[in-house]
């Protein structure tokens, strides 16, 4: 029998640059709130993102290396490898500097849905006070200590060291077929110019 959760949708998010273990853990703690989670993909038009103060590098193109179709297929095989029903999960664009316009891409009700992030830093409470200010229903995870970093997996993957322990199987499997490595090292070489 599954447990009762308090409410019908549940919302994570992220940039998933890319999709680790440690956001599998989120995900899976997210979806403990609601019946149905929505897994937002932030940054998912690479062409408009914006500079975040509290977040100097998330608005980079070597932050940003994964486009929003590649980001999805790894989280939801991610999902699927997991176990997790794929009629409990839908993955969407979420707009991260606009919770005005969420409505249009996710349940926003604060009698049905609930918005999860777990805060690691002020960015993450930034965002927390962004959605509350827009009238949203969130709850936090604070305390936790930060143990895998999305920057830690691209720079392994940049100079050939070992990442497979920190991301899931499915992901490994995608890293190697868009060819991860070198799409890396092409922005890493692109923004070392733009820097001289």
């Amino acid at each position: 029998m599954q447990p009762h959760k308090p409410y019908q949708y549940a919302i994570a998010h992220g940039r998933f640059q890319p999709f680790h273990n440690e956001h599998l853990a989120y995900l899976r703690w997210a979806h403990t709130f609601g019946t149905h989670l929505f897994i937002g993909i932030t940054n998912y038009d690479r062409t408009s993102i914006q500079k975040e103060i509290t977040s100097h590098h998330r608005h980079t193109a070597f932050a940003n290396p994964f486009s929003y179709w590649e980001r999805s297929a790894m989280i939801k095989d991610a999902l699927l490898e997991a176990g997790v029903d794929p009629t409990q999960f839908t993955i969407v664009a979420l707009p991260i500097h606009a919770p005005e316009k969420w409505s249009e891409f996710v349940p926003t009700d604060p009698n049905e849905s609930i918005h999860l992030l777990r805060v690691f830093s002020e960015w993450e409470q930034e965002k927390v006070n962004r959605l509350r200010l827009a009238g949203y229903k969130v709850a936090t995870e604070t305390g936790s200590p930060k143990l895998i970093s999305a920057s830690t997996i691209r720079e392994a993957l940049l100079y050939d060291q070992n990442y497979s322990a920190l991301v899931p199987p499915a992901v490994t499997i995608w890293l190697k077929r868009i060819n991860a490595k070198l799409r890396l090292e092409n922005l890493n070489a692109l923004e070392s110019q733009e820097q001289k």
